[in-house]
């Protein structure tokens, strides 16, 4: 079952985002990762959303439909704190946080610094919760850089475990919304905090302290070549020892590729952490 969602423009700072949104009840926010948009979870958000829950999506700053200007947030500290002001513009005080990869970073650090309005968080192969390779993080900032249309089959199939799922027109969604102007800069802006400046902003010491391990969960793909399993294995680890999903059959984007297996384990996750808060 699922609930048509809406998509709207939302003023955010100086600039402006999209909003992607299904549903109503209390409220749950799903953060996408570098080089990503709301889009991807869209069908997540319209299942989620029949659930019983407002279920929300927005572009990052650089990203997607949202404003691209050159002093848009470029750092996980900055663009938290963008997460947090569309909660504010929402009228959400407060909501779970479900990030992915770089996402999960952003909401992790959302977490930290207004642990008050999230109760909890759901974190699906998270990058800067433990420290990343040097090797890893320039080949993350090498791929999101890419702008050359024939490198994007590329790209899709970095993420996805089929690539028979690829098709002529997702490739070329994709190519002609990171290409953008002004997407390719902030994607670039992103690309080198990611090689030189994210290891300044993990989290695990400061959400270890704020959040116990049953107000977390992490899931991974099985076959996650962009964030490996053993770096879930690091993750839960470092953060006490929260459960650990792997869902097989999937890369690094489970939700898309597993639906039903991601929101067994994601649902009554959420709906704990809800009827924690009320």
């Amino acid at each position: 079952m699922t609930l048509p969602s809406i998509c709207y423009p939302l003023a955010v700072g100086d600039g402006f985002t999209r909003i992607i949104e299904a549903g109503t009840g209390p409220a749950i926010l799903f953060i996408h990762g570098l080089g990503a948009r709301a889009d991807r979870w869209r069908t997540t958000v319209e299942r989620i959303g029949a659930l019983g829950f407002r279920a929300i999506a927005c572009d990052l700053p650089g990203h997607g439909f949202a404003s691209k200007e050159a002093t848009a947030p470029a750092t996980v500290p900055a663009i938290a704190d963008y997460i947090v002001q569309v909660m504010d513009r929402l009228d959400v005080p407060s909501a779970p946080l479900v990030g992915t990869s770089l996402g999960a970073h952003i909401a992790a650090y959302a977490a930290c610094t207004a642990p008050g309005r999230v109760p909890g968080l759901v974190l699906v192969g998270a990058l800067g919760v433990v420290p990343i390779s040097q090797e890893v993080a320039e080949t993350i900032s090498r791929n999101v850089r890419v702008q050359d249309k024939g490198l994007f089959e590329n790209k899709l199939k970095f993420v996805l475990y089929d690539p028979s799922g690829i098709t002529p027109a997702m490739i070329e969604e994709e190519w002609r919304i990171n290409t953008f102007p002004g997407a390719g800069a902030a994607f670039g802006r992103l690309g080198d905090y990611l090689v030189n400046g994210i290891s300044a902003d993990y989290v695990a010491g400061r959400l270890c302290a704020l959040y116990p391990p049953d107000k977390m969960l992490l899931v991974w793909g099985k076959q996650d070549r962009a964030v490996p399993p053993e770096v879930g294995e690091a993750c839960r680890t470092a953060l006490g020892g929260p459960e650990l999903v792997f869902i097989d059959r999937s890369n690094h984007v489970p939700y898309l590729e597993q639906p039903e297996a991601f929101d067994a384990v994601v649902v009554p996750h959420l709906c704990r952490l809800l009827s924690g808060a009320s």
